[in-house]
């Protein structure tokens, strides 16, 4: 690969850093750019009405003959999500192995872009001449099966992408990580390693996805009545282990939720799932069984409030309610924000006289993380002995973390970079250091809207949200500006009209005098009319209420 002089490497997230979700990063090299992953995250607490959020692709779109392909590491939501809406504007080869294609490709059909984008499956023994890039793969574990881990080979360096992984040393499906080729890529030399952060907080290793399997077993045969489990769609290994306890124990299956649905159906049909011939029943037949001869697996294990599970807790869900003496699982962590969502779906559950198993996964036994603990980060570090780290995919305080764990195994602190996004890491000559700042940020997707949601609009809803609008529709007359009909003040949200009439008889004549007085005075443009008005009435109102409602003049001419 030849190797200009003033040509240099350049490293940066679109997303991915700092944050749980939304990974998207960005290998490039002279006129060539290969992008890792293309994920969303769910929207925190302030983004009322905000569906998901993505990356910001400006850089990329405004570079797009430059983008080789978006190179996927698995097929969680957080890597892949994006891609629908990515896609639509930057139509560009999109690799990743058979199952993730698949999930991929289910989104795809439903936003009308299957035939429209290129699809290439990859193994782990793949090697992609992209530009003067050279990509290739090597085996890593998950909570998912075909994960893998990305080697961009550059002409400064290797530059390895670690995906999401753990060491699990009896997998479920006999897909170990792939430890030999991980050495190799050591002992050819790492410019620079960009590793999965998630669990640096924790110490030890993480468990076994083999052990998950062997506790709910045993839970399913204590049950005594129904067992409704809920875990993250994606999570085909362990949705494999629940089909093994059900099989043991001669329960039938049925799947409720739509995402659940979906990943099953692909899974299955692409062998990654292999559920016995006639376990899988209807949900209109479960409730025709033995409540002791049923497994309901569902969506909810976040307590969203659409989910199937938070649906069925709170008897609205259509086809299935829980009854006192059922068994529910939640076999999932709480994201971070999500705690109290899940905390509530759980007092209803405890409210319906559900037995529920919830809680950290070191105390039930039914949950274990698909991502490495402090040990593994460091073995992972240890086999790749980069010459510069870059830790990812985590809250700041992980990466933080994650940085002390390579000083620990002997990586200098000056070739330790924390980035936030959009912050770029430049290599030339072998030497790094922090580059310039490429545009980015969070693109906020509401119903079919993409990015036309910004700070103001949620700075409105948050207005909406605390204390109301008021509306005052006023009738001027054209040919000497006096009141032909009005003021009519309309609330929402801000106070209960039968029982506030004084309040407003009185913001109805403060507006009149307002009005006249500006009419008296010769002022008769609409924004200033408008901002006098709500000027006027927002002081009285807070002084008399402590609110401050978002009021709203509509002055019409006749």
């Amino acid at each position: 690969m030849a190797k200009k002089n003033n040509d240099k490497l350049l490293i940066f997230a679109l997303g991915g850093v700092g944050e749980i979700g939304k990974n998207m990063y960005v290998v490039q090299y002279a006129n060539d750019i290969v992008v890792i992953d293309a994920g969303l995250k769910f929207p925190e607490e302030e983004m009322l009405g905000i569906d998901i959020v993505i990356p910001d692709i400006t850089y990329l779109l405004e570079n797009r003959d430059k983008v080789r392909g978006i190179v996927l590491t698995h097929g969680h939501e957080d890597h892949i999500g994006g891609l629908p809406y990515i896609l639509k504007q930057l139509n560009v080869p999109v690799y990743g192995t058979r199952l993730t294609l698949g999930l991929v490709e289910g989104k795809l059909k439903e936003a009308n872009l299957l035939g429209e984008t290129k699809r290439i499956v990859i193994t782990p023994d793949s090697e992609l001449p992209l530009g003067t890039l050279k990509v290739s793969f090597f085996k890593t574990n998950h909570s998912i099966p075909d994960s893998v881990g990305i080697c961009v080979d550059t002409p400064e360096g290797c530059v390895v992408h670690t995906g999401d992984f753990k060491f699990d040393q009896t997998p479920v499906n006999g897909q170990y990580a792939d430890l030999h080729r991980m050495a190799e890529i050591g002992r050819r030399g790492v410019l620079a390693l960009l590793s999965d952060s998630t669990n640096a907080e924790r110490p030890g290793y993480t468990g076994s996805e083999r052990t998950v399997g062997q506790e709910l077993e045993s839970v399913f045969r204590e049950a005594r009545q129904r067992v409704i489990i809920a875990t993250f769609a994606s999570n085909v290994h362990r949705i494999q282990q629940i089909i093994d306890a059900a099989m043991a124990t001669r329960r039938k299956l049925t799947v409720i939720g739509r995402s659940m649905v979906n990943v099953v159906t692909i899974a299955s049909e692409l062998g990654y799932l292999h559920i016995p011939d006639g376990m899988l029943i209807e949900p209109e037949e479960a409730n025709k069984l033995a409540a002791d001869r049923v497994v309901i697996l569902s969506t909810g294990s976040q307590g969203e409030p659409m989910s199937a599970l938070t649906r069925m807790a709170r008897s609205t869900h259509r086809k299935v309610d829980i009854l006192p003496g059922d068994t529910v699982i939640i076999s999932a962590t709480p994201i971070p924000g999500n705690e109290k969502y899940v905390g509530r779906t759980v007092d209803e559950l405890f409210r319906i006289g559900a037995h529920v198993i919830y809680g950290p996964g070191s105390v039930t036994g039914v949950h274990v993380s698909g991502h490495g603990s402090q040990e593994e980060l460091k073995l992972m570090l240890n086999l790749m002995r980069p010459k510069y780290f870059i830790p990812i995919h985590g809250e700041y305080r992980m990466l933080r973390l994650h940085a002390k764990l390579a000083e620990s195994v002997g990586i200098e602190s000056e070739n330790i970079f924390l980035l936030d996004i959009g912050d770029t890491v430049e290599i030339q000559g072998g030497a790094a250091r922090k580059g310039p700042k490429v545009p980015t940020g969070n693109v906020l997707i509401d119903g079919l809207g993409v990015g036309d949601v910004g700070n103001i609009v949620l700075r409105d809803r948050k207005l909406l949200s605390q204390d109301g609008i008021l509306v005052v529709v006023v009738t001027l007359s054209k040919q000497d500006g006096t009141i032909l009909s009005g003021p009519d003040i309309i609330s929402r949200g801000f106070v209960y009209v039968r029982e506030s009439e004084g309040l407003l008889d009185e913001a109805n004549r403060i507006v009149t005098n307002t009005l006249n007085k500006l009419m008296s005075e010769n002022v008769n443009e609409w924004a200033s009319l408008k901002t006098h008005v709500r000027d006027t009435l927002g002081r009285f109102l807070y002084e008399q209420t402590r609110r401050r409602p978002m009021i709203l003049p509509i002055i019409m001419e006749v």
